[in-house]
């Protein structure tokens, strides 16, 4: 059983900031690729940002340069750094574990964690 929980959505004016964070078990940490969707309404889940076991992170065009992944392995924990947010932004931000980078990116044999909200103003 893989739990993933996350936090740190909210409200935020367009060009502020956000943290999410996502909590695993140091099992799953240590054994999945990690990285985090979103889903706003009316539209198909959509990849955001992975991060490799090696450190290098990948991002979805619309986000990069203004998101920034990290982990923490003393915390079982994946990080998304958003700034400069826009409206386009908004949306049920999902992390997301995978056996493998590329199984992740493909959404195979991903689990989910309960997501949280990011609502942006104008």
């Amino acid at each position: 059983q893989v739990q993933l929980v996350e936090y740190g959505g909210g409200l935020v004016q367009a060009g502020g900031s956000l943290r999410l964070s996502c909590a695993a078990s140091k099992r799953t940490f240590n054994n999945y690729a990690m990285g985090w969707f979103r889903q706003a309404p009316g539209k198909e889940r959509e990849f955001v940002s992975v991060i490799h076991w090696s450190g290098t992170t990948n991002y979805a065009d619309s986000v990069k340069d203004r998101f920034t992944v990290s982990r923490d392995s003393a915390k079982n924990t994946v990080t998304l750094q958003m700034n400069s947010l826009k409206s386009e932004d908004a949306a049920v931000y999902y992390c997301a574990a995978g056996e493998t980078v590329a199984g992740l990116l493909g959404t195979e044999n991903v689990y989910w964690g309960q997501g949280t909200q990011v609502t942006v103003s104008s």
